[in-house]
């Protein structure tokens, strides 16, 4: 596969097909963790370690165990387990060497495990029929674009909290309607990123 296809998948990951914004998967931690900068930051990288580590280690493992052996229906339950895994490794990382990031991310560190986001990079590089290095540069850019959003998502907030809004929609029904605003604005991007690579 070429390296402007690539680039491609990468950046249409980030701007245009965005798990968050466009997908509407991992909006637990985006609506928990995205109240400050330092949280929102800190989840969004430990979301793309953990995508870029399930998608090496999933995709081999649909390639040539789940699939020569006719156990494609076992591809969810599997993933599951290994993003599992995964998390758990981060947590203990995390504890180790970045306790006051741990701390701070509190309950919603173990939530990467099920946040749908995670799950959905592995299945859909493998629908998407893309070769392991097109599924790393799909994950990578599906992280960044988890991380973009948070950290943009968290701006947001900060100015939410800053300025008076009607009763009636105060705490999450305001955040519901600056996030869907934010999603219209990604919308933009899909021809910006075409006309920028020839695609």
């Amino acid at each position: 596969m070429e390296f402007k296809v690539l680039i491609y998948i990468l950046l249409t990951g980030v701007f245009v097909n965005n798990y968050v914004l466009q997908r509407f998967l991992g909006i637990c931690p985006f609506l928990g963790v995205s109240k400050k900068f330092s949280q929102a930051t800190g989840m969004g990288i430990a979301v793309i370690f953990v995508m870029l580590c399930s998608t090496a280690v999933t995709w081999p493992i649909q390639k040539y165990v789940l699939e020569p052996n006719k156990l494609g229906y076992l591809q969810t339950i599997v993933f599951i387990l290994v993003i599992a895994a995964l998390v758990q490794f981060v947590e203990i990382v995390l504890k180790k060497f970045i306790p006051a990031l741990h701390k701070s991310l509190g309950v919603y560190l173990p939530l990467i495990t099920t946040n749908c986001a995670v799950l959905g990079v592995a299945i859909n590089n493998i629908t998407d029929g893309y070769n392991f290095v097109a599924s790393m540069f799909s994950s990578l850019g599906a992280g960044a674009g988890f991380l973009l959003a948070m950290v943009l998502f968290a701006g947001v907030r900060s100015r939410i909290e800053n300025c008076p809004s009607p009763k009636s929609v105060q705490g999450l029904p305001i955040t519901l309607i600056a996030a869907s605003i934010v999603s219209l604005a990604f919308f933009g991007f899909s021809g910006v990123i075409d006309n920028l690579l020839g695609m």
